[in-house]
């Protein structure tokens, strides 16, 4: 298995040699997403690429409905396990040496894989003690009707892997959630591991098949 991250010293940034499976809490998620847990009670909610945060077992205790989706989930908890460590421990000793990272919310290298390990653990248990919350598949296709949703998440997936993910599959990933969501969908981040915008984003908010949707990119506080 190759190496989760590597550093590219030139571009100052963090590099991803492959999809990375870090577990992110609920409380990320709100401020990721700017959501406020209160007004999602009784909601059903689809976090796409969920991956091993915990978002979809601490929302569920709170009363929030909601469906993780990832293609880790037609894999035994031991499996993931096997994934996720190496995952976690070659970008814990990468990020720290990232001179732009800021660290207002993680603190430190130490206090965000404290997090991530949380996260990770948090998921396992729900895995095995809610599979049914836990969706295996692959976009650009979900294995659901038409607006099931209040409310669809991605996080850390388009955008941020754009030298991975090509623009057609952004563009039938798009539609896809859509097509499943009946509320609204969001997404972040919207730049790339290297902190720069995402090539594919004006490309999309132009594009002809997907005029019948509203984008807006709303400023957060959290880096």
């Amino acid at each position: 298995m190759s190496n989760g991250a590597k550093l590219i010293p030139q571009k100052r940034g963090l590099q991803l040699d492959r999809v990375v499976l870090l577990g992110r809490t609920f409380d990320e998620y709100c401020r990721y997403f700017l959501l406020e847990p209160e007004e999602l009670a009784g909601k059903t909610v689809l976090d796409v690429a969920g991956g091993v945060s915990s978002f979809c077992a601490e929302a569920n205790t709170r009363g929030i409905r909601v469906t993780s989706f990832d293609p880790i989930y037609s894999l035994t908890p031991e499996e993931i396990v096997e994934r996720c460590e190496p995952d976690l421990d070659s970008v814990y000793h990468a990020i720290g040496q990232v001179p732009t990272y800021r660290w207002d919310y993680y603190k430190s290298p130490e206090h965000m894989r404290k997090l991530r390990k949380r996260a990770s653990t948090i998921f396992l248990s729900d895995y095995k003690a809610h599979p049914q919350h836990y969706i295996s598949g692959e976009l650009p296709r979900l294995p659901f009707e038409n607006s099931s949703f209040d409310l669809t998440l991605v996080s850390y997936f388009l955008f941020a892997y754009q030298d991975y993910l090509s623009y057609e599959f952004h563009h039938a990933s798009i539609l896809e959630i859509m097509r499943v969501t009946r509320g609204e969908a969001r997404v972040y981040p919207t730049v790339t591991f290297e902190a720069q915008p995402s090539k594919y984003l004006p490309l999309l908010r132009s594009d002809p098949a997907l005029q019948n949707f509203d984008f807006a990119e709303i400023k957060t506080d959290f880096e």
